[in-house]
This record gives C-alpha cells, sequence and structure tokens, in this order.
C-alpha cells in the first residue's frame, strides 16, 4: 500500500470538506453574499488545486466514487483502492471536525454542517439520477484530461470546472456532491444520515460507469 500516496488523499480531501462547507457557512454568515456561483467555485477550486497538488503522489482522486470507478477501470489495485476510500472518508471527518473550531455553532447549525441534502420536491429517485449523472461527468473529464495517456497536460483545471459546473447545475437539488466522503463527513459531524445510500449509490454507479465506457470505448 502506498503510504505517501494515503496521506495526499487525505489531505486534498480534507480540503474539499474544509474549504467546501467553509464557503457555505461563509454565504449563512454574510447573508448570502456569497452565492452559489462563490459555493460552486469554491468547491471548483479546491479540487482543482488539490488535484494538481497530489496527481503526481495519489493520482488526485479526492473521491470514493473516482477511485471505485478508476479500480473497475483497472486503473488501481483493490489494497490501494480501499485505502484511498478509508483516507478519503477519515480527511473528511477531519475536515469537518476542524471547521467546527472556525466556525460559530450557530452557523453550522443554519447550514446543517453544510451536508449535501434533497430539496423540496425531490424523491430519492430524482436524486439519485442526478447524483449518478452529475458524477458521470465528474469522472469521464477525470479520465479524459487525467488518466488516460493521451490526455492533456492541463493539471486539475478541467476537473475543478466541471465540479463547478455540477454544483450550477445540481447545487439547488441535491447538494451536489458527486462524493460519498463529501457527504459522509459533514453528515457525521451534526448533518444528520438522511439519504445516506443515496449519496453513495448515486455517485458510484455513475463514477463506475463512466470509467469502465471510456476505458472500454475512448481509451482503447
Amino acid at each position: 500500500m502506498n503510504t505517501k500516496a494515503l496521506v495526499a488523499e487525505f489531505i486534498a480531501t480534507f480540503t474539499l470538506i474544509f474549504i467546501g462547507v467553509g464557503s457555505i457557512a461563509a454565504d449563512h454568515m454574510t447573508s448570502g453574499a456569497v452565492g452559489l456561483t462563490g459555493i460552486a467555485l469554491a468547491h471548483g477550486l479546491a479540487i482543482a488545486v488539490m488535484a494538481s497538488a497530489t496527481a503526481a503522489v495519489s493520482g488526485g482522486h479526492i473521491n470514493p466514487a473516482v477511485t471505485i470507478g478508476l479500480f473497475c477501470a483497472k486503473k488501481i489495485d483493490a489494497l490501494n483502492a480501499a485505502g484511498y476510500v478509508v483516507v478519503q472518508c477519515l480527511g473528511a471527518l477531519l475536515g469537518a471536525f476542524v471547521l467546527k473550531l472556525c466556525v460559530p455553532a450557530e452557523a453550522l447549525m443554519a447550514i446543517n454542517m453544510g451536508t449535501p441534502a434533497l430539496a423540496a420536491g425531490i424523491t430519492p429517485g430524482m436524486g439519485l439520477v442526478t447524483e449518478a449523472v452529475l458524477t458521470f461527468l465528474l469522472v469521464f473529464v477525470i479520465y479524459g484530461t487525467a488518466v488516460d495517456a493521451k490526455a492533456p497536460k492541463v493539471g486539475g483545471l478541467f476537473i475543478g470546472l466541471v465540479i463547478t459546473a455540477d454544483i450550477f447545475m445540481g447545487g439547488p437539488i441535491t447538494g451536489a456532491a458527486m462524493n460519498p466522503a463529501r457527504h459522509l463527513g459533514p453528515a457525521l459531524l451534526g448533518g444528520g444520515l438522511q439519504n445516506l445510500w443515496l449519496y453513495w449509490v448515486g455517485p458510484v454507479l455513475g463514477g463506475v460507469f463512466a470509467a469502465v465506457l471510456y476505458n472500454k470505448v475512448f481509451e482503447k
């Protein structure tokens, strides 16, 4: 098992939660001044910089759905994939915990710890499809810009951009998690575990489909 890669994934996922949830708290504390655009950019930029920073060490997965998808495409072995998923979830937990030391409890309570959730009128089925499609797009872009040997050398830029675009669409619907760890960390630290299954099943299905499709149709 690659210890350096595990540490890199831990730090990167910690950053996603700390910055992502922090931006939602900042939006509440500034009476909406950050807005959906600011929240989407905060998540996208966090992923862009950390994917770039960790690409040479771990591949910059920062997401169990990405890791599981790339495992199914035979880009990572089972032992390292399991380790990645564990440290991603632990990084998310620590990110949420440290955020509680930095942000007033009232603000975090008001935003439900920034935990992705279904909007009013959105059924679990609708949320499942939304998360699956958003994560499909994410993993397709990751594969095409970072995994494929023919990919352009653009670092995490386009990965961050697809995260941003996904949140513009899915943020008001499901919270646009696209990442089981993004839901799990805040959920366990006070956000609640409602629809936990949805935020694992949807992203994993979308991620596996995208990785296998790209591997079998485009890469080969």
